[in-house]
Parts: structure tokens; C-alpha cells; sequence
């Protein structure tokens, strides 16, 4: 499975973005984007399972909504009321097999997309 992460850019603070996750095949398990800002290590904004049962970061409950288009097969993150510090590269990644809880793990996910910068100027 590849994925295509696209959608990132530059934005002033309370402003949105929506990125997108396209994956060259179906993926029947959880999707999920990571961000990694300089200096920090990489976390979990978001993830959705095939059933669309979703599981976000605390920090941006509220304000980014995860969605999915099987027939598409690709993710969205919709990122509204950005900070400053949502800046950062944002990365898909994909499971192979399905699971019931929500991987939190980076190494639970089998397929990474290439990084997509997000930066929130104040």
C-alpha cells in the first residue's frame, strides 16, 4: 500500500486546513495521521478504523475532524482554529491488520505517506 499525503501549507492562527491521505489500495483497518515538530517526538493526532470509529489526540479534540472516502480510498484530516503550535509535518500511515482498539503505537502501522508540512503563523 502507498500513500499520498497532500494538503499542508502555511495558514495564520485560527485558520483551516484539510489534508489528504490517498491510498493506492483499500485499507480494511485503521488509518491515522502523525505530526513530528522540530525537536519533538512524533504523535498521534488522529486515526479511523474501516467501521469510521475515530480516536483523537487530546489536543485537538474539537477542532480536527478525521473522515474517510472507501470509495476513494482516502483519508481526510479537517484542521479548523489552528495554533501555532499544531505547526508541524504531518504523515499517514496505515494498518495492515484489523484491530478493535485504536493502534497508538507508531510501530503498529505497516505503511507511511511522505510528510506534508503544516505551519500556523500567529
Amino acid at each position: 500500500v502507498q500513500l499520498q499525503a497532500s494538503g499542508g501549507g502555511l495558514v495564520q492562527a485560527g485558520g483551516s486546513l484539510r489534508l489528504s491521505c490517498a491510498a493506492s489500495t483499500s485499507v480494511l483497518s485503521w488509518t491515522a495521521w502523525y505530526r513530528q515538530a522540530p525537536g519533538k517526538q512524533r504523535e498521534l493526532v488522529a486515526a479511523i478504523n474501516s467501521d469510521r470509529s475515530t480516536n483523537y489526540a487530546d489536543s485537538v479534540k474539537g477542532r480536527f475532524t478525521i473522515s474517510r472516502d472507501n470509495a476513494k480510498n482516502t483519508v481526510y484530516l479537517q484542521m479548523n482554529s489552528l495554533k501555532p503550535e499544531d505547526t508541524a509535518v504531518y504523515y499517514c500511515a496505515a494498518r495492515r491488520a484489523t484491530m478493535f482498539r485504536c493502534p497508538t503505537n507508531d510501530f503498529q502501522y505497516d505503511y507511511w505517506g511522505q510528510g506534508t508540512q503544516v505551519t500556523v503563523s500567529s
